[in-house]
C-alpha cells in the first residue's frame, strides 16, 4: 500500500488542518517566533509551498500583516486559484496556552485579513509540543472543500 503525499490529502475539517499544522512544523519547539503561512485550494489540497516567517515580533507589526496578505495575493490564488484558503500558524517558544500577545495577533489579523480574505483564513498556534486552533477555518471553505472530492 501507497501513502499519498500529505498534500494531495484533502483537507476537510478543522481537526484536519491541526493535524496537518503538527506533520508541518514537527518537532514541535521553537526558539523564535515564527509565523508560517500554507495555502488550501477550494478542493480542501494543500499548496506544495509552506512559507515561513522567522522572527516575527511578540507584538503584531501591521507593516508585515499587509505584507502577508500582499504574500497570499500573488501567492496563494496562483498556487490554488480561486477560493485560497490561507492557514497560518503562529510558532513561538512557551507553553501551548493562548497569552494577550496572541490575542493581539489574532486582533490585528482579524483588522488586515477579515475584509480582504472574506474570512477565508486561519490561524494555529504551535508551542510547547502542541498545535492548538485559534481561529478556525470557515464552515463555508470546509463545505466547499467537502464536495470537491475526487
Amino acid at each position: 500500500m501507497t501513502t499519498p503525499a500529505l498534500a494531495d490529502v484533502p483537507v476537510r475539517s478543522s481537526l484536519a488542518l491541526t493535524r496537518r499544522w503538527v506533520a508541518l512544523l514537527t518537532p514541535l519547539t521553537f526558539g523564535r517566533r515564527s509565523l508560517w503561512l500554507t495555502w488550501l485550494g477550494a478542493d480542501g489540497r494543500q499548496s506544495p509551498v509552506v512559507l515561513p516567517v522567522d522572527d516575527v515580533p511578540v507584538e503584531p507589526d501591521r507593516g508585515l500583516l499587509s505584507r502577508v496578505l500582499d504574500v497570499h495575493a500573488e501567492v496563494g490564488t496562483h498556487l490554488t486559484g480561486d477560493g485560497a484558503h490561507l492557514a497560518l500558524a503562529l510558532c513561538r517558544p512557551g507553553e501551548p496556552v493562548e497569552t494577550d500577545d496572541d490575542g493581539e495577533w489574532m486582533g490585528a489579523l482579524h483588522e488586515v485579513l477579515d475584509g480582504a480574505l472574506d474570512g477565508t483564513w486561519s490561524l494555529h498556534l504551535a508551542a510547547g509540543g502542541r498545535v492548538e486552533p485559534l481561529v478556525d477555518v470557515p464552515s463555508s471553505f470546509l463545505r466547499r472543500a467537502g464536495n470537491g472530492r475526487r
